[in-house]
């Protein structure tokens, strides 16, 4: 996959909403990301950021997992300049999808890390290491998907805003370690 190319094919967050949302959708959307607030620290750690980092997100204006997540990553473009984000519809984009894919399914939302030059640093998701914990403790009630409809609990926002920090952090000191770049960047 030509990731330069693909990169240019995604939308930011706005217009992917605008594009493959609903009106309720789009209200989901809206409500969880008022529910977001990032933490001085988490500002700081991401206003220190320097390399450009393309990141495109698979991800379904209709997922319960998107609508709790997503958000998170446009609260995080906004601090960070430096993070270029785009979104991909997973069934408008199958190629994406199965590049992807996570234990052998087609799951939403999935980031995926590129350098600046369009180098694949590597890839997260469906759902966080908090999120996966939380559903592990509640195997015994049976299999669930996230609707959306209800947002989680303030520790568990809080969670999982800081285990997708830890995912763009740690490809940002990749970016910002690489040998390559730093002498492109002559720094």
């Amino acid at each position: 996959m030509d990731l330069a190319t693909k990169f240019e094919a995604g939308l930011g967050y706005h217009d992917f909403l605008a594009k493959y949302g609903t009106e309720d959708q789009r209200a989901k959307w809206a409500n969880f990301h008022k529910t977001v607030a990032l933490q001085p620290a988490q500002l700081e750690l991401l206003r220190s950021f320097k390399r450009e980092l393309k990141v495109f997100v698979l991800a379904g204006a209709w997922c319960g997992d998107c609508v709790n997540q997503c958000p998170i990553f446009e609260h995080f473009e906004q601090a960070a300049p430096v993070l270029k984000i785009r979104y991909f519809d997973r069934d408008d984009h199958p190629d994406l999808a199965a590049k992807l894919s996570v234990c052998g399914g087609a799951r939403v939302p999935v980031a995926l890390f590129v350098s600046e030059d369009n180098f694949q640093i590597g890839f997260h998701g469906d759902k966080t290491l908090s999120k996966y914990r939380e559903l592990v403790a509640n195997l015994e009630q049976g299999p669930s998907c996230s609707t959306g409809l209800v947002a989680p609990g303030r520790s568990q926002l809080d969670a999982v805003v800081q285990d997708w920090l830890h995912a763009f952090e740690h490809a940002q000191w990749i970016v910002r370690t690489s040998a390559r770049l730093r002498k492109l960047h002559n720094d």
